[in-house]
């Protein structure tokens, strides 16, 4: 047997570890060096969108490694081009710039609300962010991101946002009424970290009409719920409308890294050659397997499988935890969902894994599921059997 220490001699502090170090897996299961099974509801955080040793995915991914892994963007990547034309396809926008993370794409997003500022004649730039909102750990969308704690300790913090509450649009026109420095909103359209937070639809509108008014860019992190997690491609679709700025990441390659800002017409055209580039962003790795997910996910209906199975596992949860002291409420759309508890709730991490079931914790007291998109119904009943007696010995303590 194996033994995995919570934290490694080698490496920095800086995640809580379990002792559990994951050797393999299939479907939507994965295996520890013990040999011991779990049940993977949080796909690598919303990136394993095609469980794990997919038969269509694995021999695309080995042919492309035999092939090239890597060519600087000096040199044409044909898939590049490929992946573009197929998310300017699915998002109705029109150009692409592809890094290699969430992070990467939203501090490329950032750096377009300002440039758009200074070829308007705006010496400071200032972008609308959220409350809860998460957009990186890098010091700017560390800025963006609306958590004290995880600011802590890395001050000073880049200036030029403006924060306001969710869901509140006279909140929003109230910060900005007489600030002519606004270039840009950005907000995620489901909140991941901050705790599984819808924006509403009819929010989501108003917010796209008064960018409208004012000239600004609508930038929407689609970073943890795009990709189909919803039951669309991006969760802002379902309000009906387009962004001008859309950064990508975690599903849109099934595990290998990857990133990406969709643009529109307002922004497709403000970075020019020097203003923006990634030495690995767009290599072609990378732009296989985004390319090889979207082709899988269109053949194998995986869209229409994560609204089904993610509204049966709502409707399930709804119903086992009904009426339970200490549950708040139960969020989220498609296979995004949250359950947020009346206290703190970290210890449900380790427990949920000692069961084989892996889950998170965010915002200290909401589980949060992200299980692979290709999960069953059978599967996601498997989930709720494991996940709600955890959840009713915890609040009876």
């Amino acid at each position: 047997m194996a033994f995995i220490e919570a934290q490694s001699p080698h490496t920095m502090n800086t995640y809580g570890r379990l002792a559990v170090a994951l050797s393999h897996g299939q479907g939507v299961y994965v295996w520890d060096v013990n040999g011991k099974r779990y049940l993977d509801a949080l796909a690598g955080i919303a990136v394993n969108t095609l469980g794990h040793n997919h038969p269509k995915l694995v021999p695309a991914l080995q042919d492309q490694v035999a092939k090239i892994i890597h060519s600087c963007n000096y040199y044409h990547v044909p898939n590049q081009e490929k992946l573009a034309a197929k998310l300017v396809e699915l998002s109705g926008m029109t150009n692409v710039f592809f890094a290699n993370s969430g992070l990467e794409a939203n501090e490329a997003a950032l750096k377009l609300a300002r440039k758009y500022g200074h070829d308007k004649g705006i010496e400071r730039p200032k972008i609308v962010v959220y409350e809860k909102a998460f957009h990186g750990r890098s010091i700017a969308t560390l800025s963006a991101t609306g958590n004290e704690k995880v600011q802590k300790g890395f001050g000073p913090l880049v200036e030029g946002f403006v924060r306001v509450p969710l869901n509140d649009i006279e909140a929003l026109k109230a910060a900005t009424a007489k600030d002519p420095d606004v270039v840009a909103v950005f907000f995620e359209t489901i909140q991941g970290e901050g705790g599984i937070n819808p924006m509403r639809a009819d929010y989501l509108r108003k917010v796209r009409e008064l960018c409208d008014q004012k000239d600004w860019l609508l930038m929407i992190d689609e970073v943890q719920c795009g990709m189909g997690r919803t039951g669309k491609w991006f969760a802002h679709q379902w309000a009906g409308i387009v962004p001008d700025v859309m950064p990508l990441a975690k599903g849109l390659g099934s595990g290998v890294p990857i990133g990406a800002v969709v643009a529109g017409p307002k922004a497709a055209n403000i970075f020019q050659p020097g203003n923006h580039g990634t030495t690995f962003g767009g290599n072609p790795l990378a732009m296989r397997a985004g390319v090889e997910t979207l082709r899988i996910m269109e053949e194998d209906g995986l869209l229409e499988n994560a609204a089904r199975v993610g509204a049966h596992m709502k409707s399930r949860l709804e119903s086992e935890l009904e009426g339970l002291e200490g549950v708040r409420e139960i969020r989220g759309q498609g296979l995004m969902i949250g359950i947020e508890l009346a206290r703190p709730c970290g210890v449900l991490i380790q427990r949920a894994a000692d069961a084989g079931l892996l889950i998170s914790v965010t915002a200290d007291n909401v589980v949060r599921l992200l299980p692979p998109l290709i999960i069953t119904q059978a599967e996601a009943d498997d989930v709720i059997t494991q996940l709600v007696p955890l959840l009713k010995a915890f609040l009876a303590e």
